[in-house]
């Protein structure tokens, strides 16, 4: 499942910016910081592993302020290593803890926290009504800072039951839930469940860029904020996957949904200066 990594539009601009600023004549004294790849996980491991916890902790439990009907677990069953190169976040129609459903929910905080540069994973999504997967980051003085003062950037989500349809959005104070800053981008055939893409953001300080497979398809900057409004991303964020199941944005489950369901990661990668 390794792919080569793909080459970087901005981190390739950087990177000859930062060379004319050393090279002899243009002023350089020390040698210049390099753009790359500065945090990855690529999912390695036997079938069953859990995911590196020098990496990525859990969330337990439920809701989570969406009245969504899964319980998040730690449990292989729920998210661990496929054996094929893949984290496998699997939602499963089960008794737990009083809910329905079982799923889970890890993310980077305290473990890796980053600002600006490239976010980018190569999943493969679920489908079924009321299936809510996502890649998606907050900020790092969550939750001494409440949402959504502290900002949320949704890399991706999705409802499977619309498996062609992406949703790329930012939440902030002034600009969350209902009015948040988003944008769908729709696939022509097929659906997002059938096949792997690569969804990715490129973070500036005054703006943000989203992609999948490449194709530019978002892009805010603080003139798109509603008057009077604050522009909350200008400090670290931490990295989160989850597969919700229900909530107020899909809706519960209903006959037609076949569990269990995963999405399958096949890496995650961040490029920035180091």
């Amino acid at each position: 499942m390794r792919r080569a990594l793909a080459p970087l539009r901005l981190a390739t601009l950087l990177g000859l910016l930062l060379a004319l600023a050393a090279a002899p004549g243009c002023g350089g004294e020390t040698e210049p910081e390099v753009y790359g790849l500065i945090w990855q996980d690529e999912f390695d491991g036997p079938a069953g592993q859990l995911p590196d916890a020098a990496k990525w902790q859990f969330d337990l439990g439920t809701d989570w302020g969406n009245l969504q009907l899964e319980y998040d677990t730690n449990r292989a069953e729920n998210c661990s290593l496929d054996g094929q190169g893949n984290l496998a976040i699997t939602a499963r129609q089960e008794e737990w803890e009083g809910q329905a459903y079982t799923s889970a929910r890890i993310k980077t905080k305290g473990l890796f926290e980053h600002a600006y540069g490239r976010f980018e994973a190569r999943i493969k999504l679920p489908v079924g009504q009321g299936l809510w997967p996502a890649f998606w980051m907050l900020g790092n003085d969550f939750p001494g800072v409440s949402w959504p003062n502290c900002g949320e950037i949704d890399i991706m989500e999705y409802r499977g039951q619309q498996p062609r349809v992406l949703v790329g959005s930012v939440h902030g104070p002034g600009y969350s839930g209902g009015g948040a800053l988003t944008k769908t981008h729709t696939l022509a055939q097929g659906g997002f469940n059938l096949d792997y893409h690569i969804f990715a953001i490129d973070w500036e300080p005054e703006s943000i860029t989203w992609s999948v497979d490449g194709y530019v398809y978002h892009r805010i900057t603080p003139a798109n904020l509603p008057a009077g409004t604050r522009w909350a991303f200008d400090h670290p964020f931490f990295i989160l996957l989850n597969v919700a199941v229900g909530g107020r944005w899909v809706g519960s489950p209903d006959a037609s949904t076949v569990f269990p369901q995963a999405m399958l990661v096949d890496y995650v990668r961040v490029y920035g200066v180091r």
